[in-house]
């Protein structure tokens, strides 16, 4: 199974697909200095196979490509930032508190 993340920046978000089918989305805002990730949704047909994790790495590696900040108002992306800590120097330090990153 291959997940395919694309983004689709006239509608704000990224998109997984598999198999041609939409499997999830990454919602999101850019802001003159960051993006702000503000909903990430599997729909359920494809829950527990990974889509979420593979939106979230794919979203994050983006940012830190084009040297933005985030601001993870998602809870998903936040909780996925706690796990996975080398995400951390992306988050603007009073996102953090904000967030209990």
């Amino acid at each position: 199974m291959t997940i395919l993340i694309t983004n689709h920046p006239e509608k704000h978000r990224y998109e997984a697909t598999i198999d041609g089918q939409l499997a999830g989305f990454c919602e999101y805002n850019l802001l003159q200095n960051a993006v702000m990730f503000t909903h990430t949704e599997v729909l359920p047909a494809f829950e527990g196979q990974g889509v979420g994790s593979a939106l979230a790495r794919h979203v994050l590696d983006e940012a830190r490509t084009q040297g933005m900040p985030v601001i993870p108002v998602c809870q998903f992306i936040a909780g996925y930032i706690r796990k996975h800590r080398e995400y951390m120097d992306l988050v603007r330090p009073e996102t953090q508190r904000a967030f209990k990153i």
